[in-house]
């Protein structure tokens, strides 16, 4: 039996998840797994960091809408600043799965 820690809604809620276009990606100097994503949400834009650069090339994500959580703090990955995360799904280390949207919407819709 799995035992989930459970969180209260509000705590969700806190979570800023959104539809967001990768305009530019690239794989960062000195990291193998480490891919660099411009990713615009509309209103605004953020860089992401990806350890999925083992898995895919950078060009199979440009012009691509992803799901990102967008308020996490800012962290610093190899010189880089991550300002927001890519949600996939992780089957194991080497089978990682990125999550789209079922069909085309406008970039920066919320996701709840």
């Amino acid at each position: 039996m799995v035992v989930l820690a459970e969180v209260d809604f509000s705590e969700f809620q806190r979570l800023d998840i959104r539809i967001g276009r990768v305009i530019s990606a690239e794989r960062i100097e000195g990291a193998t797994k480490l891919l660099k994503f411009t990713v615009d949400f509309g209103e605004f834009r953020r860089q992401s960091v990806a350890g999925l650069g083992h898995i895919y090339e950078p060009n199979e994500f440009i012009n691509k809408e992803f799901v990102f959580v967008v308020n996490l703090k800012p962290k610093k990955i190899k010189g880089v600043v991550s300002e927001c995360m890519l949600l996939a799904a992780v089957i194991n280390e080497n089978d990682v799965v990125p999550l789209v949207p079922q069909r085309e919407v406008p970039i920066g819709c919320k996701v709840f």
